[in-house]
């Protein structure tokens, strides 16, 4: 994996979403329109952490290379170096897979 020359700011994650799957557990071939949204990725970049009241930074649950999923329809979709990733607060990823 290429070195991500992108910072995301406080509690943000960038995940690579992984492809959908183009093909039924039958073998029917899906088309783009009817394949499901991805909701698994890989972290390719984390923030500092959420400021706290504090004024120390919270540490993150994720760090770069874990597969996470997050929810269908959270976060903000990017293109960096041709590739398609999401931005995501680290409350929008609901959990690590081990």
């Amino acid at each position: 994996m290429a070195k991500m020359n992108l910072r995301p700011l406080d509690d943000r994650i960038v995940v690579e979403p992984v492809e959908a799957e183009e093909t039924t557990a039958g073998g029917i071939v899906l088309p783009d329109s009817a394949r499901e949204k991805p909701q698994r990725g890989t972290v390719v970049a984390v923030g500092p952490g959420k400021m706290l009241d504090s004024g120390n930074r919270g540490e993150l649950s994720v760090t770069v290379g874990d597969v996470v999923i997050y929810g269908k329809y959270g976060g903000s979709n990017i293109e960096v170096d041709g590739r398609e990733m999401k931005i995501l607060r680290e409350s929008d990823i609901l959990a690590k897979v081990l």
